[in-house]
């Protein structure tokens, strides 16, 4: 089971963030929260994405109905060995797992003896006998197989010998990856790295896995550890999402291992500097406030703030940081003397495509304007869209494709002729386009539909294209709570198009209308430039 394309210094990067992330108290992914992740960490090079357990609930089985295409990373599912009693043929999970027809399964099993005995309430060998042809089913219908080893540590402390045949069943049947599970997060790191150095003189480190919980904050030591000790895979999470108190964190994880001991990954040096982004694109999706203190990509990593500090960081930032922020698309921050934002900007500018002259006076105005911006509540990172055409505003390369004069939106809610109470959303928009000035009318289920169908009535019969463009996800944040009603709100909108290129924009305003109107016109905007519509003449 060797992989001819693996070396001892690459370590394989598995990504469980939209399963085990999903397990977190008050995170709810829907289809499209999936599809979109998927594609982003598939973007930045992850070797293996999971994207759930097909038959498990509706959520998943819409995903894998209609999954994201993958330019590298294996998409993955999962499930479970087959049922007591049953033949693999007949187990109805595995005829899940088989008919979403992804590449790579990834199976979770019981190693722990107690488990076994207690929980299952079956014979040592009926498991292990469960395990051999779960796993050589998957692989006879040429699906890559990957055996995850439920409660590992504590089965290996309580008999050692029975969980390594557990392990050895599932390589010798085929696996190409056996997963150590530590999964209540209690086994310490000097332990994990024992434990799996004793695993890979059983099977080879090139096909030893791990996978870490946090209950004792050592998830992503204990990661590390393994890969010391042979073990050639990681599996975690984005931002250590997770039940109880999360997973491995990912966003960590990957940069200790190129940056620190020297490991390769699916992720090129370019793809690092993703790292960032993807941290802060999750929890815009979630609605959740960044952790500014987290490693590597926190707002905070790299801020200095007073004095001699400040002066020996300008002098020499290596005093006072362990890597370079840009190396993981972060920046220095200096606080006092307000200095953070401008290679940050012209790391964005390169990503989009962006050439600038960096002593162009233009930039100067854009981290002015950008800093300003993100004071008054605007949030680019999960808005690339709106971010791309502020710069572009800047530098006068986005044309004028139309102006809406006036909007005016109106909600009713009232009893039907049958008796049913229904809210219904009308919107008027005055639009100039071709130097003349149109009014148009539309009903929606919502202000925000019928704000766009409004808008579409009059600007699709200059711009055919738009018909093809549709709203994905739209999600509001509260950025003043103290203010109550009257706070003020960050509206992101995520669109697409037939092509499946997808892009975000934002609006923030106290009015979340108005800030809704500002998300949807940047999508619009965005949508026509990325085309190459010209603005109709005048």
């Amino acid at each position: 089971m060797n992989n001819p394309l693996s070396t001892d210094n690459r370590v394989y990067i598995f990504d469980t963030t939209l399963r085990d992330g999903a397990q977190t108290q008050g995170v709810n992914f829907n289809p499209s929260d999936k599809a979109f992740i998927a594609r982003e960490l598939d973007n930045a090079g992850f070797d293996y994405i999971e994207g759930g357990w097909p038959g498990a609930n509706p959520t998943d089985d819409a995903f894998f109905a209609d999954p994201p295409n993958m330019k590298q990373a294996k998409f993955t599912a999962f499930g479970m060995t087959r049922r007591p009693g049953r033949s693999v043929e007949n187990d109805p999970g595995l005829a899940a797992l088989l008919n979403t027809r992804v590449p790579s399964a990834c199976l979770v099993g019981k190693t722990w003896d107690f488990h076994v005995t207690d929980a299952l309430e079956i014979e040592l060998e009926e498991n292990i006998s469960m395990i051999a042809e779960s796993v050589r089913l998957l692989t006879d219908k040429g699906v890559e197989a990957i055996f995850d080893a439920e409660h590992f540590f504590d089965g290996y402390k309580a008999n050692p010998e029975y969980a390594a045949r557990c392990l050895k069943a599932a390589y010798d049947a085929g696996a190409r990856w056996v997963v150590l599970c530590d999964t209540n997060g209690g086994t310490l790191p000097n332990e994990i790295e024992t434990v799996v150095a004793a695993i890979c003189t059983v099977i080879p480190g090139e096909n030893v896995a791990i996978h870490c919980h946090d209950d004792t904050g050592n998830a992503v030591a204990g990661s590390l550890a393994a890969v010391r000790a042979g073990a050639r895979m990681v599996q975690g999470t984005l931002n250590g999402l997770g039940e109880r108190c999360g997973n491995a964190n990912l966003i960590s994880v990957i940069p200790s291992l190129v940056l620190k001991m020297g490991y390769t990954t699916g992720l090129m040096p370019e793809d690092l500097t993703k790292l960032t982004p993807l941290s802060r694109m999750l929890d815009e999706r979630l609605n959740r406030q960044p952790n500014r203190g987290a490693p590597y990509v926190g707002e905070s990593a790299f801020t200095h703030k007073g004095g001699l500090h400040v002066s020996a960081v300008e002098k020499d930032p290596t005093t006072y940081e362990h890597i370079d922020p840009n190396v993981v698309g972060n920046h220095r921050n200096i606080v006092v003397s307000d200095q953070s934002g401008r290679s940050n900007i012209l790391a964005r500018f390169r990503e989009i495509g962006l050439e600038i002259d960096p002593k162009d006076e233009n930039l100067n105005r854009l981290v002015e304007l950008v800093k300003e911006q993100e004071f008054n509540g605007y949030a680019y990172d999960g808005a690339e869209a709106s971010f791309e055409l502020l710069a572009r505003r800047i530098l006068g390369t986005v044309p004028d494709y139309f102006k809406c004069t006036s909007f005016r939106v109106i909600d009713e809610r009232r009893w039907n002729a049958a008796g049913e109470l229904v809210t219904l959303s009308e919107a008027t928009v005055r639009i100039r386009c071709r130097g003349i000035q149109e009014i148009a009318v539309a009903e929606g289920n919502g202000p925000v539909n019928a704000l766009d169908a409004a808008l579409r009535k009059v600007l699709i019969q200059h711009y055919v294209c738009l018909a093809d463009l549709r709203l994905v996800d739209y999600k509001v944040r509260i950025l003043t709570p103290g203010d109550g009603t009257r706070a003020i709100t960050r509206v992101v909108i995520e669109s697409a198009d037939s092509k499946r290129e997808h892009w975000s924009t934002l609006g923030v305003s106290t009015n979340i209308i108005d800030a809704s109107y500002n998300a949807l016109r940047d999508s619009i905007i965005y949508k026509l430039f990325k085309d190459g519509g010209s603005p109709p003449r005048t």
